[in-house]
């Protein structure tokens, strides 16, 4: 990794995508809504690229939904309320990341989420995957005046935990997640395994890209 010599003092996880799987849990409340309305559900195959998206996506592939429409507010709220009563149905951490989290623990190295996710959804997640009282720090999008791809999130993460951008790793699945992370000089992953599609993510200027959860794991493993 360019910017460390040695292991990193602390890791920074986007939540959708990178520290979980939630699609399913993320389609759920908007094909529950497509059906009372009297359509048919759509396969999570067609939700999946956009579950990183949020609300905003999601509603926007199942419903025809955008943000300038006069509904929105409402469909949002819907959606909102039907997935926090869901939240943690089929979400579980990638592949991986049980032991990725272990070990860096082990090394008594910090790791925390820095999410989009609206933050009382990214604490409820977190307590329902028994994560919370390990991680350093738990931020959703709108605990900062700007969310991803704005530095605030990342900013607020260095004041909080003391450490210089040099010292963490930031990885995502999307490119928004590799600019916040890179504009506080964070050295940034891609996570191709996410949400995203690879082939793009080439493209977003991470110091690595990574295939899977243990190719990151891998990668931190070499700097030990």
């Amino acid at each position: 990794m360019p910017q460390l010599k040695t292991l990193p003092a602390a890791v920074f996880f986007d939540l959708d995508g990178t520290l979980a799987d939630t699609a399913d849990d993320l389609a759920a409340p908007v094909n529950a809504m497509r059906e009372a309305r009297g359509l048919k559900p759509l396969p999570l195959e067609e939700y999946r690229p956009f579950a990183s998206a949020g609300s905003r996506g999601l509603l926007h592939i199942g419903l025809g939904a955008t943000t300038d429409d006069p509904d929105y507010p409402a469909l949002r709220t819907e959606f909102l309320t039907r997935y926090e009563k869901s939240i943690a149905s089929h979400t579980r951490l990638f592949p991986g990341m049980t032991d990725l989290l272990a070990w860096l623990e082990a090394r008594q190295i910090r790791w925390g989420v820095i999410s989009n996710k609206l933050e009382y959804l990214v604490h409820s997640l977190m307590d329902r995957l028994d994560l919370s009282h390990r991680a350093v720090l738990a931020f959703g999008g709108d605990s900062a005046p700007r969310p991803k791809p704005a530095p605030d999130l990342m900013q607020r993460a260095l004041k909080e935990t003391g450490l210089t951008g040099k010292q963490c790793i930031y990885i995502g699945d999307d490119q928004r997640d590799i600019l916040a992370g890179r504009a506080v000089g964070m050295t940034t992953i891609a996570a191709a395994y996410g949400y995203c599609n690879p082939a793009e993510a080439a493209n977003w200027g991470a110091d690595h890209l990574v295939s899977s959860v243990a190719d990151f794991h891998a990668l931190l493993q070499g700097l030990a």
